[in-house]
């Protein structure tokens, strides 16, 4: 079976209206609003409550969904055609409905939340009423569930979890938490952790401090869970199947974030090659200069070398419906992933001299 990545005529017309809604309605969100996660405030919502009504009249909204949750059902390739486009803008996951953690979150829910938790949790989650939290990650081991340390203990009434996560997204704005926690420190590896539901302000969990970067610091937490108290059907799957549970959302997280970065690279490069046609020095445009010619010549094809390899992931896992095995595919991809970025985002920022460094430009955060 040959790859083909090009799409049919009337998915091609919805990526161009895609492209034009991004650039004229949605990029300028991003220097005048605040986090696209913040449901609470006014300013914000107001802003993009109609640019969403309008992506779901065009039937573009929460595409990676099925239908069953509103969505389009779209496979990955599509997905990555429409997602290198969304990226652009900070603002275009959130207008639409495919922002992270929440796309992931929602997915977990959507497989194994009880009738009660799909409606208190995944529907005004579908709807972006309410933002979400994924908390893994610990201070003394990363994302290395080998040394996690949080524990669920039983009690008469549900369970007792105790411990710290940190760099958990979106905590700030979440309305409610899934944390993944060891409940049998004694079995093997594969089945030692399991998945809880955890509401925000649930006696004993606090946010000790925001412990992120730059302007995303935050969104990202160091958590503190003492004694918090979840009832028994908080669990999210069955008890040691944390890691199951898990892949149902990183599998798809991964290459989905890829699609958005393959953007993000896409906009250092394009604001580079404008820099430097533009930018004069000592009689000649920065453009004609050979070092410049280097860079971005490098720039361009590790963004095409990247961008088709996350095509082939995506092709991949549409030919097979199941990320097991395109296990290394993925892999490859979060490894490059954020090598790609950093060259060509650190390339734009030496090219553009001290504005690259400030707030006027992406690149410091995307060099981050």
């Amino acid at each position: 079976m040959a790859w083909d990545f090009e799409t049919d005529p009337d998915y091609q017309k919805q990526l161009d209206w895609v492209a034009d809604f991004i650039a004229t309605e949605v990029m300028p969100l991003d220097h005048l609003l605040g986090s696209p996660y913040d449901t609470k405030d006014e300013a914000r919502n107001k802003a993009v409550r109609p640019l969403q009504a309008k992506v779901k009249a065009q039937k573009l909204w929460g595409c990676h969904l099925g239908p069953e949750l509103g969505g389009q059902g779209y496979g990955q390739v599509k997905l990555a055609l429409l997602n290198e486009i969304i990226g652009r803008s900070v603002y275009g996951p959130t207008v639409f409905g495919c922002q992270a953690p929440d796309s992931g979150n929602a997915e977990i829910l959507a497989h194994y939340g009880t009738d009660a938790q799909k409606k208190e949790y995944l529907q005004p989650l579908l709807n972006n009423e309410i933002v979400s939290c994924f908390a893994m990650t610990e201070p003394q081991g990363g994302a290395d569930p080998g040394v996690f340390t949080t524990r669920a203990t039983r009690t008469n009434n549900g369970w007792r979890i105790d411990g710290e996560k940190w760099f958990a997204s979106n905590a700030r704005f979440a309305a409610f938490f899934i944390v993944m926690v060891v409940t049998n420190p004694e079995a093997p590896l594969a089945s030692r952790c399991s998945m809880f539901i955890v509401p925000a302000g649930a006696p004993g969990l606090s946010i000790v401090r925001n412990a992120g970067y730059g302007d995303h610091s935050e969104s990202h937490a160091y958590l503190r869970f003492e004694n918090v108290e979840v009832p028994e059907d908080a669990m999210l799957g069955s008890e040691g199947g944390g890691f199951l549970v898990s892949q149902v959302r990183l599998g798809g997280g991964r290459i989905h974030h890829a699609m958005r970065t393959i953007a993000s690279a896409r906009t250092a490069f394009d604001a580079m090659c404008q820099r430097v046609l533009s930018r004069r020095t000592k009689g000649e445009v920065l453009a004609e200069k050979q070092t410049v010619q280097e860079k971005i010549a490098d720039s361009w094809i590790e963004l095409e070398q990247f961008r088709l390899l996350v095509l082939r992931t995506a092709w991949l896992i549409d030919k097979h419906h199941d990320y097991k095995k395109v296990l290394k595919d993925i892999a490859a991809v979060k490894a490059a992933m954020p090598m790609v970025l950093h060259n060509i985002a650190g390339r734009a920022l030496h090219l553009h001299g001290s504005i690259g460094l400030s707030r006027e430009m992406p690149f410091a955060q995307q060099v981050i």
